[in-house]
C-alpha cells in the first residue's frame, strides 16, 4: 500500500511537554472554578457541587485529573488514534484502525453544530482538564499540551469494548495496510495467526434488578457489578441546581456517570453481543491505478483518504502517512479470501453522547426511554431499577434493521444492495423484558431469552441479528440464585453477586474422574489424593481450599485447549463449548492434572497450595510492578469464565504467585425507597497515590464483598468529610 515516511526533528521538551494556555481561556476556568464546590469524603471519594451542570462538568473533570490524568490521556490517545505518539511503531496498527474508524472531523463538525446548552459541557469538560495542567505545570502530559472539547465527541461510550471493528484485529489490518491488500487479499481467514490469539475482549459484568414483590422493603433493588481492568473508573457523585443528582462510576475522560444511579432510577450496562456493526466482502479491481469496487454490476471508485501518524522514536517524532481506504459501507480494515473487508457501524455520534448525558438526569422510566430512543448506544444492555418500582431489561440500544436471510454473524455480500442495512430499529423493537412476573432480571453477557426465567423474551419473536449469543455458567448461576430468592436485602443481594460458585466444574470434574476411575493403577496411585480432594470439593472457590487451586489451575489448562472462535457470537456459547471440551481424551485431561501438580512443586516446593495463598490482591505503587516479597491480600475469588459471578482474574506476573489485574471494579447496591440507600465498593481504593490512606481502603471490603455505605445525601457527606475545595485551590 502506498505509504511514506518523513523524519520531523520534534524534540519532546519543548513541545510535547508544554502546554499551550490562552488568557479568556483562564480567566473562564477561574470564573468557573469558583461556582464549584468539591467536597472528599472519609474513603476519598468527591462530591461534585456547582450552580449549573456545566459547572459539576468543569469540577468532574478536575477531579479525574487529580486522581488519574494519565488514564484520561491514555483513553484519549486510543480513541483520536494516537498512541503511537506515546508508545512507537508498537501502536501503529491500533491507530490506523481508530483512525479509519472514526474521523475527528466529523467530531470537530458536530461540536460546531451541537445545541448550545450541550455545547456548554463540553467546554466544561475541556477546561476543567485544561484548568488542572495550568494549575499543575508539574504534570508532563505525555502528547496532549491541550484539550479540545470536540475531543469528547471521540469517546461516547464507556464500555471497555466501546469499539466495534466487526472482530478485525489490529494486526490483521496491519497485514493489509502492510501490502497484503495489493494482492487482493491473499490472507485465508483460516490460515491466518489472527485467529489463534486469544480473545482479549472481557467477558464478565453482571446487572441485577429486582421486582419489589422479591424485596424485603418492598421496593425495587439493583446490583451493578462491571468487570474491567482494575481501576478502569472512578466513583463520583455529581449534583447541580439544574436537576442532576447522580451517583456511580465514571470512565476516565468522560464528563457522564456510565453506571450508576440518580435519587429515582438506575442503570447497568453490561456488554451487548447485540449485532452492531458488519463487514462487507468487497469485490475488488484495479485499473490506471485507481482501486475499483463491485455493486450492483457496476464499478464504484474507492474513497481514499491520508492518515497522518507522528510515531515516537527516541526524542523524535517521524510522520508516516498511511493511504486508507473506504467503500460507501465504511473504512477497509482487512481483506481475506481475495476480497477487502470494509466496516459498516456507528462507533461515535453525537447523539451518543447526547444519550449518555440524558439517561443520567432521567427521573423516570419515561424520561429514561426518551433518552434510550436515540438509539444510539452501540455496546451496551441495560438493566434498569426505580423507586416506581419498575424493572427492566433492553438487550442493545443501537440495532441495524437488516434482511434476517443472511448470516451477519460473518462478512457479508458488499457488491449488492440485497445486503444494505435498512434503517435502525426503534427502541420499542428491540429485545425487552419489562416487569417480569418471576420479580427478577439478571444479565451476565449471554443471552437474553434466560433473562427472568419463564418470564423471559420469547427469541422467536425477534431476529437471529438481534441476540445471537449463548448461555454462560454466570447466567447458570444467577438464575439459580434467583429464582427461589425473596424478601432480598441489599447485604442479601451483595451476597449473591458475590457467590463463589465455579458452575463450570459440574461439566468438567466427572469426565475427569471417569477417565481416572479408568485409568492404569500405576496413574491411579499418582493421582489419587488430588483427585480426592476434587471429588470432595463443594466448587465453591475459596482462600483455605487446596482443592480450589487444583481445579482452577487444572481447568485454565483445559481452556487452553478450546478452539478458536471464529466470531465474536461464537464465543460467547460458553456452555456448549465446555461442554465440548470436556469430552475431551481422557488420558490427556490426566495429564494436564499431573502437570499442574508438577508445576505447582516446582514453584511452592508443595502441590499442597491452598487458593489464597497463591491468588493475591496487590496494589503496586507504579501499578505494574508486582513483587512476591512485598505485602499482598490473600484472595478466594477467581475469575469469572468458570460461572463465579464476582470475577477477580489473575495470572502471574514475573512472580511465582498470582495476582489480580481485572475483575470486579466499581460495584453498587441500591434501593429505591423515597430515600435512595446504597452501598459500593471499588478496587483497592479511589486515589491514586500510594501515599494516601484511600490507595488500598476498600481493598478487603473488595475481596471479601463488605462493602461502604454510599453518601448519596449533603448531610451525610457533610458528616465524612476530608477535604472540602474549589478547583485549583
Amino acid at each position: 500500500m502506498k505509504s511514506y515516511i518523513t523524519v520531523i526533528l520534534i524534540f519532546f521538551p519543548g513541545v510535547i511537554f508544554a502546554q499551550i494556555f490562552n488568557q479568556n481561556e483562564i480567566k473562564r476556568a477561574k470564573e468557573q472554578a469558583k461556582a464549584v464546590t468539591i467536597i472528599r469524603d472519609n474513603w476519598g471519594v468527591p462530591h461534585i457541587y456547582g450552580k449549573t451542570d456545566a459547572a459539576v462538568v468543569f469540577g468532574l473533570m478536575y477531579t479525574q485529573c487529580e486522581d488519574n490524568f494519565k488514564g484520561i490521556e491514555r483513553n484519549y490517545l486510543y480513541q483520536l488514534g494516537r498512541q503511537t505518539e506515546a508508545d512507537g511503531n508498537s501502536k501503529l496498527y491500533t491507530d490506523v484502525q481508530l483512525q479509519l474508524i472514526a474521523d475527528s472531523t466529523e467530531a470537530i463538525k458536530d461540536y460546531k453544530a451541537s445545541a448550545p446548552w450541550f455545547k456548554k459541557l463540553m467546554d466544561a469538560f475541556a477546561d476543567g482538564i485544561n484548568y488542572y495542567l495550568y494549575r499543575h505545570p508539574e504534570v508532563k502530559p505525555q502528547v496532549f499540551k491541550h484539550f479540545e472539547p470536540w475531543y469528547a465527541l471521540m469517546f461516547t461510550d464507556g464500555s471497555v469494548a466501546a469499539t466495534e471493528t466487526g472482530g478485525i484485529y489490529p494486526n490483521e489490518t496491519g497485514l493489509f495496510y502492510n501490502g497484503a491488500g495489493e494482492k487482493l487479499g491473499a490472507l485465508s481467514s483460516k490460515s491466518s495467526p489472527i485467529y489463534d490469539m486469544v480473545n482479549e475482549r472481557e467477558t464478565g459484568s453482571n446487572g441485577f434488578a429486582i421486582a419489589p414483590s422479591k424485596s424485603a422493603s418492598g421496593h425495587a433493588l439493583l446490583y451493578i457489578n462491571p468487570h474491567v481492568p482494575f481501576y478502569f473508573r472512578s466513583e463520583v457523585e455529581l449534583v447541580s441546581d439544574e436537576g442532576l443528582h447522580a451517583y456511580g462510576a465514571v470512565t476516565w475522560g468522560q464528563f457522564f456517570i456510565y453506571q450508576g444511579f440518580n435519587q429515582h432510577c438506575g442503570w447497568m450496562h453490561t456488554s451487548s453481543y447485540a449485532d452492531v456493526g458488519d463487514l462487507y466482502a468487497e469485490k475488488m479491481s484495479k485499473k490506471n491505478g485507481q482501486w475499483y469496487y463491485e455493486y450492483n454490476g457496476s464499478l464504484k471508485p474507492v474513497i481514499i483518504r491520508n492518515l497522518v501518524l507522528n510515531i515516537k522514536n527516541g526524542d523524535k517524532l517521524e510522520q508516516k502517512t498511511i493511504t486508507g481506504y473506504y467503500t460507501h459501507h465504511g473504512p477497509v480494515l482487512a481483506s481475506r479470501n481475495g476480497k477487502w473487508l470494509a466496516l459498516k457501524a456507528n462507533n461515535r455520534s453525537y447523539n451518543a453522547l447526547l444519550e449518555s448525558w440524558l439517561i443520567t438526569k432521567a427521573n423516570n422510566l419515561v424520561e429514561y426511554k426518551k433518552a434510550m430512543d436515540l438509539v444510539s448506544n452501540a455496546s451496551n444492555n441495560t438493566v434498569y431499577a426505580d423507586d416506581k418500582g419498575n424493572i427492566v431489561f433492553w438487550y442493545g440500544n443501537y440495532i441495524p434493521r437488516r434482511d434476517p436471510k443472511f448470516d451477519w454473524s460473518l462478512p457479508v455480500d458488499g457488491s449488492t444492495s440485497a445486503t444494505e442495512w435498512q434503517g435502525i430499529h426503534a427502541l420499542k423493537d428491540i429485545i425487552t423484558d419489562i416487569n417480569p412476573a418471576t420479580g427478577w432480571i439478571q444479565n451476565c453477557n449471554s443471552t437474553p431469552y434466560t433473562a427472568s426465567g419463564a418470564s423471559s423474551p420469547d427469541k422467536n419473536n425477534y431476529p437471529v441479528y438481534m441476540a445471537p449469543d449463548g448461555e454462560n455458567y454466570r447466567a447458570i448461576t444467577a438464575i439459580r440464585l434467583l429464582k427461589d430468592a425473596n424478601h432480598i436485602t441489599l447485604d442479601s443481594l451483595i451476597a449473591t453477586g458475590y457467590n463463589h460458585y465455579l458452575a463450570a466444574f459440574d461439566d468438567l470434574l466427572p469426565p475427569l474422574f471417569t477417565a481416572y476411575n479408568n485409568a492404569p493403577d500405576s496413574v491411579k496411585q499418582s493421582l489419587r489424593e488430588p483427585v480426592e480432594l476434587l471429588q470432595q470439593w463443594d466448587k465453591y472457590s475459596a482462600a483455605n481450599s487446596v482443592a480450589s487451586t487444583l481445579a482452577i489451575e487444572w481447568g485454565t489448562a483445559m481452556m487452553k485447549n478450546l478452539p478458536p472462535p471464529q466470531t465474536d457470537q461464537q464465543s460467547t456459547f460458553i456452555t456448549q463449548r465446555v461442554k465440548k471440551l470436556a469430552q475431551m481424551d481422557g488420558g490427556h485431561q490426566l495429564e494436564l492434572l499431573t502437570a499442574v501438580l508438577k508445576n505447582l512443586q516446582s514453584r511452592f516446593g508443595t502441590w499442597k497450595m491452598p487458593w489464597g495463598d497463591i491468588n493475591r490482591y496487590q496494589r503496586p505503587a507504579d501499578g505494574i510492578t508486582f513483587d512476591d516479597k512485598l505485602s499482598s491480600i490473600p484472595v478466594g475469588a477467581t475469575g469469572s469464565g468458570f460461572g463465579q459471578l464476582p470475577s477477580f482474574q489473575s495470572r502471574t506476573m514475573n512472580t511465582q504467585k498470582r495476582y489480580g489485574y481485572s475483575g470486579n471494579s466499581f460495584v453498587a447496591a441500591v434501593e429505591f425507597g423515597p430515600r435512595i440507600k446504597a452501598k459500593s465498593i471499588i478496587t483497592g481504593g479511589q486515589s491514586f497515590d500510594a501515599g494516601s490512606k484511600n490507595f488500598t481502603d476498600q481493598a478487603q471490603g473488595f475481596i471479601d464483598g463488605k462493602f461502604k455505605d454510599v453518601l448519596f445525601y449533603k448531610s451525610d457527606v457533610l458528616k465524612h468529610a476530608q477535604k472540602t475545595y474549589h478547583p485549583g485551590d
